[in-house]
């Protein structure tokens, strides 16, 4: 197998689906947009600086989850994807994912499956590594279930995927990771081919010292 994974926020999307959501919430007038708008920039700035402690920052993003019917918020997500995610899709970034139609393609983001599932889809990616939410009859709890797929997280649940398909690392003929994040350092040292893609200023760094290709996906 030839692996070709992707992250997502602002990899393949040039802007953060999940800070695009909190402020689509905001918008509908879901939140106070005062204290939810602060609070959720610094959640994001903490991802930016490699600092974010995920459990609290789940925390913050998944209890509004919690407090609304699965039909509004799945109607909600259809407004939310025409007016905040399309925008975001570029044609350089349809056309890497078309670079490695022969290939398996997966998608692994840090960001919720309910938020990423169907932007994954109009992507035309089948396979969706996110983090996963605890459902009970079909609503969320808005607890985090199993672990998260962040940072060494995105590796441990590859290598679950991996095993699933009875494969292993040591296996794949050739592996791809493109990602913007020094918070995805690690499954980027697990691939055969690391990919720096729009990168923060450490990973622009580290990739220059490996020797890693720099690629941008934003419109000129």
């Amino acid at each position: 197998m030839k692996l070709a994974l992707f992250d997502l926020d602002n990899t393949l999307l040039s802007g953060d689906s999940d800070f695009e959501w909190g402020k689509f919430l905001i918008s509908k007038r879901v939140f106070d947009r005062e204290v939810y708008e602060a609070r959720n920039k610094e959640f994001y700035d903490q991802y930016r600086r490699g600092v974010l402690d995920i459990q609290e920052f789940l925390d913050f993003q998944l209890k509004p989850l919690s407090r609304h019917p699965r039909k509004q918020l799945d109607a909600w997500h259809e407004e939310f994807m025409q007016c905040h995610v399309l925008p975001l899709i570029g044609n350089k970034a349809r056309a890497l994912l078309e670079n490695h139609r022969e290939h398996t393609r997966v998608i692994v983001t840090a960001t919720n499956s309910f938020v990423t599932g169907p932007i994954a889809r109009e992507f035309g990616v089948n396979i969706l590594i996110a983090t996963e939410l605890e459902q009970i009859n079909g609503e969320f709890t808005g607890k985090v279930a199993g672990i998260p797929a962040f940072r060494d997280g995105k590796v441990t649940r590859v290598q679950i995927w991996l095993a699933e398909q009875k494969l292993n690392w040591g296996a794949l003929e050739q592996s791809w990771f493109y990602s913007d994040s020094l918070n995805d350092l690690p499954l980027l040292n697990q691939v055969t081919n690391p990919v720096a893609v729009d990168p923060d200023e450490t990973l622009r760094s580290h990739a220059q010292r490996c020797g890693w290709p720099i690629i941008s996906l934003r419109a000129i």
